[in-house]
């Protein structure tokens, strides 16, 4: 079974049942930026899982495309992906763990076939905040599954938040029994040896975790789940990882074949971040110094460094390109429709990290020259790390030159040091889900609407080019980038300005419609990302003003919002202007 295929049995098994088909959000999140990148199926759904009615009811199903960045370095082993696809189906304060676990049962033993001798389950232990989850472990029994193979973790492995804070909930997960032997007699799912792969995660949304660590229960009990579908696809297919499955192989192949110094490891890198990279440009990424953009540059460093290290010809790029397309076209096709963009931003990054090895190469040689004439032997982990942030210049090639030179590599401190580095890293990126749609407090919400007319008014006064390209929102400020290719003038800022707040002072009521997509677009409603709206949406008129399709929620008036002033205007990336502004009460 191939995984368009498993998609496409999901999607129609969950649409009998009920469920509204959605289509993917985009991988950079369009009113939800406090993520760099769509991590979860949920993110895009926060408003709705809080309480928010969804154009397409309680019932929902999709595919969602999904990017983290944490394990960017693991890439290479035989199962760390960066980008993936997330199989959901959601209620949204209607069925929950019965119907939940029932169908999940029913699909994987019914659909997919696989044995229930495969299948185990672990469910919520239970602590002061949440009780044990008994009645999960009991449905399991009814279904069918073995009281042996259902085991209670506590919330370290049954229990899903995205973030410190926002809707969580205990969950049940559910193991696939590789068949490999067990590395002891307690192995059990949540042993790392390899013997069981999670398949599949039911959440039981009830909860929100409030900044001071308590919990209070949600308005609505919700069911959010995922399965993941290259994981998925492997099993079933009985392959040893990822890379082995159609998604990945022809690219492999071919990567095989041109190699001059053939690395497993180094031929899975490229293979995933060509696909990474590909999927974040075709939903509007840009290769730039801070956030998703420099994410999306160390993607495409990190994979033109590994087709060095294979010694293939960079030239070969739009081949291995167009190849990735051509086997990815039936599951994407938003890759065909942005070829040319693609291409062209690969290729530009890859000419600019050429640049970028000579320019570290020549630091290199700087330091080394130095040692030289202090009698030293060896390069210190600072000065590979120096070498590494500043230039972007990969430690395994200092080695080399360094070891071509006679000198040896304080590697064992570098890897201290990179390990502290990624786990800054790390925690900011989790961090970036703070204030985003899980923080519906007063103050974010008015600065959601404030995005509203800020964006109408940068159109009356730029022109209508200048659309939103990405928003981020907190309790203290937002911040709003827009198409544009010059810098806004003070005058235009200014002018700006004025225009909101003569909106905001007007009091302008915001009312929310229903309609289909089709509908908002002839009302002339705005839109971002066409691709991404299901049969319904929601618009959001404010006055005569502005009339938006959002996921909401809104303030009721404008008047509500106090005065709006911006306190920056700067370059975002090429043709994208970013303004900073604040609501002063």
């Amino acid at each position: 079974m191939t995984a368009i295929e498993i998609r496409n049995k999901f999607l129609n098994y969950f649409k009998e049942k009920g469920h509204k088909i959605i289509p993917s959000a985009p991988l950079i999140p369009e009113n939800d930026p406090s993520v760099l990148f769509t991590t979860a199926g949920m993110h895009p759904l926060v408003p709705y899982l809080l309480g928010e009615k969804h154009p397409e009811g309680t019932r929902l199903a999709d595919y969602q495309k999904c990017l983290r960045t944490v394990d960017i370095d693991e890439v290479g082993d035989n199962r760390h992906l960066t980008f993936f696809e997330m199989l959901g189906n959601w209620s949204l304060g209607d069925y929950f763990k019965n119907e939940s676990i029932r169908y999940s049962m029913e699909f994987l033993t019914k659909e997919l076939n696989i044995p229930i001798e495969k299948l185990s389950v672990t469910c919520f232990a239970g602590d002061n905040d949440a009780p044990r989850d008994e009645e999960t472990a009991r449905i399991w029994k009814e279904v069918g599954m073995p009281e042996e193979r259902i085991y209670y973790f506590g919330k370290d492995d049954n229990w899903w938040i995205a973030g410190d804070e926002g809707p969580c909930g205990p969950d049940t997960e559910i193991f696939y029994d590789t068949g490999k032997p067990a590395c002891s007699d307690k192995c059990n799912p949540s042993c790392s040896c390899g013997k069981y792969v999670e398949i599949w995660n039911n959440v039981f949304m009830e909860y929100y975790k409030n900044p001071n660590g308590t919990y209070t229960k949600l308005k609505q009990r919700n069911v959010d789940t995922g399965l993941g579908l290259e994981r998925m696809n492997m099993l079933l297919q009985g392959k040893e990882t990822p890379f082995d499955t159609e998604i990945f192989k022809p690219v492999m192949d071919e990567l095989a074949k041109l190699a001059k110094n053939d690395s497993i490891e180094s031929r899975r890198i490229v293979a995933e971040h060509l696909r990474s990279s590909m999927m974040i440009i075709a939903d509007g990424g840009k290769p730039s110094n801070i956030d998703r953009g420099y994410i999306l540059r160390r993607l495409i460093r990190r994979m033109i460094r590994h087709l060095n290290k294979l010694q293939i010809d960079l030239n070969l790029l739009p081949e291995l390109i167009n190849l990735n397309m051509e086997v990815l076209k039936e599951m994407y096709p938003e890759l065909n429709q942005n070829k040319e963009n693609i291409v062209n931003t690969i290729i530009e990054e890859k000419n600019k990290f050429a640049k970028t090895l000579e320019n570290g190469e020549r630091e290199l040689q700087k330091e080394l020259n130095k040692l030289r004439e202090k009698n030293s032997s060896t390069l210190s982990a600072e000065t590979v790390f120096r070498l590494y942030e500043t230039y972007g210049f990969p430690p395994e090639v200092t080695k080399e030159i360094a070891s071509e030179n006679s000198f040896k590599v304080d590697l064992e401190t570098f890897d201290k040091l990179f390990k502290e580095h990624q786990e800054k890293s790390r925690i900011g990126s989790e961090q970036k889900f703070k204030g985003g749609l899980a923080d519906q407090t007063e103050e974010t919400i008015a600065y959601h609407t404030a995005t509203h007319l800020l964006h109408k008014a940068l159109q009356i006064v730029l022109g209508e080019h200048a659309t939103q390209k990405g928003s981020n929102i907190t309790q203290e400020r937002l911040r709003f980038d827009f198409a544009h290719p010059q810098k806004v003038t003070k005058e235009e800022l200014e002018e700006v300005e004025k225009i909101v707040n003569e909106q905001i002072q007007k009091d302008l009521p915001v009312t929310c419609e229903e309609m289909s997509y089709d509908e908002a677009k002839k009302s002339g409603a705005m839109g971002l990302f066409e691709n991404k709206y299901g049969d319904k949406v929601k618009v959001y008129t404010i006055g005569d003003f502005s009339k938006e399709i959002c996921g909401g929620p809104h303030v009721t008036n404008t008047g509500v919002l106090g005065t709006f002033k911006i306190k920056k205007e700067e370059a975002s990336s090429a043709g994208v202007r970013r303004i900073k502004a604040i609501l002063i009460k």
